[in-house]
């Protein structure tokens, strides 16, 4: 019996590993989740770690044996996956009656389903007929997928024992990528931060990513993107080497967790409006270049039109906005990820680090220039790494010990690339400030921007060891993580079943700080950073620079007249009137802002 996805939601990938694990907690009650497979050390730690729980052998895969990154990775989906089946079918043999996952599995479906709605019924069924209806339920019970993850800007050269450089296959994205295509999981790979045309030139080696006899693909493609434009440079890409990509995954630019790939300020109300409607122009593009691509290959072309998905998270915090993104713009999922750093039986962040989180203001969470690769980044004030980046300056040794080399790339220094959050780096580049600039204020403003640059590599892992009592990486207890600012609005930490019943509308786990619409919420952070980036630049600042800061402030004015016209066209969109004030204040603050050298920030 082949049913829908039990879940009208997914939990996207979150840091290193604070979803590394999250399949084999939720997965089993149809939950989808995301895991991210480029660090290969500590998915050979959290295998090591799920062996033990669940009684397996464990044989290490030596980081000097041949292809050492990809057999991890392979392995551990692979594990991961035997312990879900294992789960699924013990759900399966449970009675309805007494078994708590089975009953866990339906209590936290939607209420619309159609396997809830059986459920339902059998609650007040007479034993015989439970008994029939417990048959027809346990048909329903499908795991969640295990999708992984690819940021396509991290695929580092790797070297030999010897120092020896490796063929651009042993490359980390790549390895990571023929690690998940070895596998044996049927699901779909996640190809955040832009087109990278090796990597994506690379799944043309693997048959899983074409169609097979049945025209289905094993492994599915998603692209997470920014608007409808990226989607279709990317998709066309794809399409014409025969790749499809089943999902559009859209992504606030500014409201989210993790690195913001900011756009040029246009808001995800217009950007979701653009792709409903032009969906089916989408698929009929692409659909058509891929199959000529498929047929010109002499591969097995679809034997039905495939099934092209668009999603979108960032900034999700009600059920009203949640089934409003549904229902009016037609998606076929929403992500929901920062909430579940306050789940515990779902992701993995360390007693200390949960409780500040539970404690945080709204202040706590903002956006940062802390991470190596210069794109902005989500963080946490209250961090265990953020206070360990400013004891290292206050003792004069700025910068991390640099083990793990994945965002290793730059060569201002060096010949082979170093990190710019490397001890190493900083302190030849802080040299280097203080050697060229006299003024001291603006060594200084220099030496704290170099600073700011911390370790992802370690800090985003460690929370996972700590959670699971392991071995930490070089001792490095400190801990990363990046939130997107709505967590601001939870204060707490919640169930499993909880967060799904929020999700769904049945409880709410909301705070008592005054929350706006997630779309006002990103207007609102959209303008913050607009009026930062003009305060930032209006020293030196160039024709190029006022032409794309004027871009962007028109993007947002067209942003809020789209928003006003929805309000004046839509009925019973009650979350986005009642911000009617707010989006009007800050139509007023972006329209006094003058984007020259006597700009007045008010």
């Amino acid at each position: 019996m082949k049913t829908l996805a039990p879940h009208t939601f997914h939990i996207p990938v979150m840091g290193l590993a604070y979803t590394i694990d999250t399949p084999v907690k939720v997965a089993q009650f149809g939950i989808t989740s995301v895991v991210s497979i480029i660090e290969d050390h500590l998915i050979e730690q959290m295998r090591e770690i799920i062996c033990k729980k669940v009684g397996r052998d464990y044989v290490k895969i030596e980081t000097l044996s041949e292809d050492h990154r990809a057999k991890r990775v392979t392995a551990y989906l692979n594990l991961l996956q035997e312990v879900i089946d294992s789960q699924i079918e013990e759900i399966k043999q449970e009675d309805l009656g007494s078994g708590q996952n089975s009953m866990h599995y339906f209590e936290m479906l939607p209420d619309h389903s159609e396997a809830k709605m059986l459920y339902k019924e059998w609650l007040t069924s007479s034993d015989d007929k439970k008994a029939i209806l417990s048959q027809k339920l346990r048909q329903y019970i499908q795991a969640g997928k295990i999708d992984v993850n690819i940021m396509t800007k991290l695929n580092k050269t790797n070297y030999d024992g010897l120092g020896n450089e490796l063929p651009a296959t042993y490359a980390d994205a790549l390895a990571a990528l023929r690690g998940y295509a070895n596998s044996k999981l049927k699901s779909a790979i996640v190809f955040s931060a832009g087109l990278n045309p090796k990597l994506f030139s690379y799944c043309e080696t693997f048959d899983d990513f074409f169609p097979d006899k049945n025209g289905e693909i094993n492994k599915k493609i998603i692209l997470k993107v920014s608007d409808y434009r990226s989607a279709l440079i990317q998709g066309k890409y794809l399409a014409k080497k025969g790749l499809w990509v089943s999902e559009f995954r859209i992504e606030s630019g500014i409201n989210c967790g993790g690195h913001a790939f900011i756009s040029n300020g246009i808001p995800l109300g217009p950007i979701l409006e653009d792709f409903k409607n032009k969906r089916e122009v989408l698929f009929q593009e692409l659909f058509a270049s891929c199959d000529t691509a498929l047929r010109v290959q002499g591969r097995i072309p679809f034997v039905n039109k495939p099934v092209m998905k668009i999603t979108a998270q960032g900034g999700i915090g009600t059920s009203e906005e949640n089934e409003f993104l549904l229902t009016y713009y037609k998606l076929d999922s929403t992500g929901w990820g920062s909430p579940f750093l306050l789940v515990p039986e779902a992701t993995n962040v360390d007693a200390e680090t949960l409780n500040k989180l539970k404690t945080a203001k709204k202040e706590d969470y903002y956006l940062s220039h802390s991470s190596p690769l210069g794109v902005p980044f989500s963080n946490f004030r209250n961090s265990s790494s953020e206070e360990q980046r400013k004891m290292r300056i206050d003792k004069n040794r700025p910068g991390s010990p640099c083990f793990k080399k994945f965002l290793a790339m730059d060569t201002e220094f060096t010949e082979k690339p170093i990190c710019v959050a490397s001890r190493q780096y900083q302190i030849l580049k802080i040299n280097q400030v203080k050697a060229t600039l006299s003024d001291v204020h603006e060594a200084a403003i220099e030496i704290e921007k170099i600073t700011e640059k911390d370790c992802l590599c370690e800090g985003l892992g460690a929370s996972a060891l700590l959670k699971n009592k392991s071995t930490l990486s070089h001792n490095l207890s400190a801990v990363t993580i990046c939130p997107g600012p709505n967590l601001a609005y939870f204060s707490d930490s919640f169930s499993l079943k909880q967060m799904v019943d929020h999700i769904y509308g049945r409880i709410n786990l909301l705070n008592n700080l005054h929350r706006p619409n997630l779309f006002v919420n990103e207007l609102q952070l959209y303008v913050d950073y607009l009026k930062k980036d003009i305060e930032q630049n209006l020293a030196e600042l160039s024709v190029k620079k006022a032409e794309q800061l004027t871009t962007f402030k028109n993007n947002l004015c067209d942003g809020i007249a789209y928003y006003e016209n929805l309000i004046r066209n839509m009925e019973g969109v009650r979350f986005l009137k009642n911000n009617e004030t707010m989006l009007s204040n800050i139509k007023e603050s972006l329209n006094r802002l003058l984007i020259t050298r006597d700009t007045q920030l008010i």
